[in-house]
């Protein structure tokens, strides 16, 4: 299953890698190449780099990279099939597939966001004009929702009757059911999933409509929130409310704040703070870290982390671990959402995001600020408590360092709380390493790096200056010979593997400023120097036959290595190493009958 090869291609050499890279992170051109901070690790020096005309990327901090269908699938959490199809319609590409199942699938689940967007539009059409949208118009005011507020997020009215939608739109009975939107009921009748609540649109990452929260008037009957039952284009666990207008903002500031209700991220947003996204009616899970981990490194939670006790923190402390995460929590005011606080007080709010603390310290601070200081009993049994909670954490470090400063805090021994802490710990100390994404670090030998950097950016100079025998690492001759043997880049990362894909996007973005005449004496200087150490050791256990021939040539590769140092002789050197090697060893060219030592 999958797209046409020649569809691939073209969706790779037509999407303008640039214009994609610049919605995660913003980059500056240096000569033919673009540069800025990474957007799949936090950094503070620049180390991610494009290459536009090749459409690769690498950074060299972190050590990811490739082309611009595989950044779609890393930033977007696509699928390659799901990135090539979202670029190829940002370039206006039509899409042939290899199969029909997966041409229909691709189309099915297309068909069903069309659906689905359709009646976000009347949905929100109905809510700005209808007559009996009047009371969910009055409470949305009263919500402080103006008008541009409910037109940026398309919030709209679902009326009271059974299949007024379904009518309206005139859906198909398995579209109404495929897309959640409504139901077929015990007479077979259509039925529309949400009747009398006012409606927030949700959207995947990409922004495709894939299902509606609903929200109940105040004074009528049944639960506050309604959401889209699970369907091919809607999965809770896997979306969040707000990230498709959010995740630029999210990139820019490293750092991404989930709340729990729609109205709690558009009062965040409000507030000046457009990084806020919601879970749709679930708890945080897995899949939403994962999601979430792409776009920033740290995750403040603007709920009550801290209610779901032990439980909550063994999986904030697992997710640190497993995806690299920095979990904090803000501290906000007893019974007040960010919605409510974003109204009354968004002075507040931000000061809540910004004065986030560090998961196990928020927990710790509420009780002892919850203890009673003014006694020895009241100070223990606060020490006792938060005592119970660093245990939770797997790093014994981050464990000690908690220790000192509830010590401190209710004026204990250090070391007999540290005695405490040793007295109920597992049997076996789990220390929670923090993954450092490394990149690989690739062949030391420089001047082979640095001519093949030359070859890929300026072939026409170096290509006539090298040969096979020059690369000593393997991975580096590996990719010279295939550069030869291709005319783009992307066919060399094809046909050379995982190794050779990783080292060609490095070559990609990183320009050499060296001058390719100087590459070139130094590799052929390696080689001569090589060639020399093996000769002599030839001379020490040749016969009388072979010894006066082996002795030549080592003469001459004495006086080859003389001239390639001096830069007035280098490119006739060059020539003269080039000739001899496709001659063979054996044949030296006539000049070469100077006696002399070594």
């Amino acid at each position: 299953m999958g797209i046409v090869d020649e569809d691939v291609a073209r969706v790779r050499s037509e999407s303008d890698i640039v214009a994609v890279v610049t919605q995660y992170t913003q980059l500056r051109r240096v000569g033919r190449r673009f540069t800025g901070l990474c957007p799949f690790h936090s950094e503070k020096t620049p180390s991610f780099s494009v290459n536009f005309e090749e459409g690769l990327y690498h950074c060299f901090g972190c050590g990811v990279g490739g082309d611009v269908i595989k950044f779609a699938m890393e930033k977007e959490q696509l699928d390659f099939v799901g990135a090539v199809e979202s670029l190829a319609h940002r370039a206006n590409i039509t899409l042939r597939y290899t199969t029909a199942d997966e041409g229909s699938s691709r189309r099915r689940r297309s068909q069903l966001q069309e659906v689905v967007a359709k009646a976000a539009g009347w949905y929100h059409h109905r809510l700005l004009t209808a007559e009996d949208a009047g009371a969910a118009r009055s409470y949305l005011r009263s919500r402080g929702y103006d008008g541009e507020t409910v037109r940026r997020y398309q919030i709209g009215w679902a009326p009271d009757g059974w299949d007024t939608l379904a009518r309206s739109l005139k859906i198909p009975d398995d579209d109404l059911v495929d897309s959640g939107l409504g139901f077929i009921n015990r007479r077979s009748r259509q039925q529309d999933a949400f009747r009398a609540r006012v409606l927030f649109p949700i959207f995947d990452a990409q922004g495709a409509a894939v299902g509606f929260g609903g929200r109940i008037m105040p004074g009528h009957d049944g639960p506050k929130y309604k959401n889209s039952s699970e369907s091919t284009v809607y999965a809770k666990s896997r979306l969040l409310y707000g990230l498709n207008w959010a995740k630029t903002a999210i990139v820019e500031a490293d750092e991404v704040i989930v709340c729990e209700g729609y109205t709690d991220v558009i009062g965040f947003a409000v507030a000046g703070l457009d990084r806020a996204v919601a879970t749709c009616g679930t708890a945080l899970t897995d899949e939403h870290v994962k999601m979430l981990r792409r776009f920033a490194q740290k995750v403040v939670l603007a709920f009550d982390a801290d209610s779901a006790g032990q439980d909550a923190a063994a999986r904030f402390y697992a997710w640190e671990k497993e995806h690299d995460i920095d979990v904090a929590v803000a501290d906000l005011p007893a019974g007040q959402d960010p919605g409510d606080l974003a109204r009354s007080d968004p002075d507040r709010l931000v000061a809540a995001i910004e004065g986030a603390k560090p998961f196990l310290e928020f927990r710790i601070n509420r009780v002892l600020d919850d203890a009673d200081m003014s006694s020895a009993e009241g100070r223990a049994k606060g020490a006792e408590r938060a005592l119970s909670m660093i245990r939770e954490h797997p790093d014994a470090l981050v464990r000690d360092q908690y220790v000192v400063s509830v010590a401190s805090r209710c004026r204990l021994d250090l070391n007999l709380l540290r005695a405490q802490l040793s007295a109920g710990e597992r049997s076996q100390t789990r220390a929670r390493p923090r993954s450092q994404a490394v990149g690989r670090a690739g062949p030391h030998q420089s001047p082979e790096l640095e001519a093949l950097k030359l070859l890929v950016h300026r072939r026409d100079e170096m290509a006539d200056l090298l040969c096979g025998d020059l690369f000593v690492d393997p991975l580096c001759a590996a990719v010279y010979e295939l550069l030869l043997a291709n005319d783009g880049l992307h066919d060399v990362m094809v046909t050379g593997g995982p190794e050779v894909a990783e080292l060609v996007q490095r070559l990609s973005v990183d320009e050499s400023e060296a001058e390719p005449m100087d590459v070139a004496a130094r590799l052929w200087e390696n080689l001569v120097e090589m060639e020399m150490a093996s000769s002599k050791e030839m001379l020490g256990h040749a016969d009388a036959a072979t010894r006066p021939h082996i002795f030549r040539h080592h003469t001459w590769l004495r006086l080859q290595l003389e001239d390639i140092r001096n830069p007035g002789r280098q490119a006739e050197v060059i020539a003269e190493l080039l000739a001899w090697l496709r001659e063979g060893e054996d044949e030296e060219p006539s000049s070469t009958t100077e006696e002399g030592g070594s």
